[in-house]
């Protein structure tokens, strides 16, 4: 079965927005586990605009399923990891400017500095994943970094899904099968939602892990937190 890994960013956006704590994150990481997640994503950016420095850590005892950091891997990315020990890194491309993610590695490009990185991370006892463009000589970039998975950049497959379906998902399945010959396991995230999530499941095979936040808390609002996350799980079987 596919993962859900729920990215609580947004939860900790809003709780930033007037301080304090409300909404409780901590008691949203323990609700979404408790709910039927399979995972804890974080992206933990350095100006703090959501998830904070001292979030990382407190959110660590509190992680029974898999604990996921995005970020890009500078000194301050490292240093958490080496503390906090998550099951997975995912290392994205993003500058400390940007919005949100916004393109995947060059994993050609960017091979050394990537390969160095990986093998930082391994040696913490992080499964790394690199979130990368559904390209073949990307996919195989990857590979050669010595990464353990892929992360599909899916907002292209979000942004053409309603006009054609099957091309927008076609590049997707290509690449993971190609991940999955070159020894690399496949998750995917980024505008995936209720809409379009089910039929990139069932189309792209060997997806380990899906990341969901903006999407899933924005449900959330109408539908209730739990009541979302099943939705969310129930796509995926």
């Amino acid at each position: 079965m596919t993962k859900l890994s729920v990215n609580v960013n947004k939860i900790a956006t809003l709780r930033n927005a007037r301080g304090g704590n409300n909404p409780n994150l901590e008691q949203v990481v323990i609700d979404c586990q408790q709910f039927g997640a399979q995972g804890i994503t974080i992206h933990p950016r350095p100006d703090e605009r959501h998830i904070t420095t001292r979030d990382v850590y407190n959110l660590k005892p509190l992680i029974t399923t898999e604990y996921n950091i995005e970020g890009y891997p500078d000194e301050r990315f490292f240093n958490l990891c080496k503390d906090v020990r998550p099951e997975q890194a995912t290392l994205v491309p993003d500058g400390p400017d940007v919005l949100t993610s916004d393109a995947g590695w060059d994993t050609v490009k960017h091979r050394k500095f990537l390969s160095e990185t990986v093998s930082r991370l391994k040696d913490m006892g992080c499964r790394v994943s690199l979130f990368v463009d559904p390209l073949k000589e990307t996919v195989e970039g990857a590979a050669e970094t010595g990464a353990d998975r892929i992360e599909l950049y899916t907002e292209a497959y979000a942004t053409a899904f309603r006009k054609n379906k099957a091309d927008s998902v076609a590049p997707y399945v290509s690449a993971a099968e190609h991940a999955v010959k070159c020894g690399l396991g496949v998750n995917a995230g980024h505008d995936l939602d209720l809409e379009n999530l089910r039929f990139f499941h069932e189309s792209v095979s060997d997806l380990a892990e899906v990341s969901i936040g903006h999407a899933l808390i924005c449900d959330a609002l109408y539908l209730g937190l739990e009541n979302t996350v099943k939705l969310y799980l129930k796509a995926l079987r």
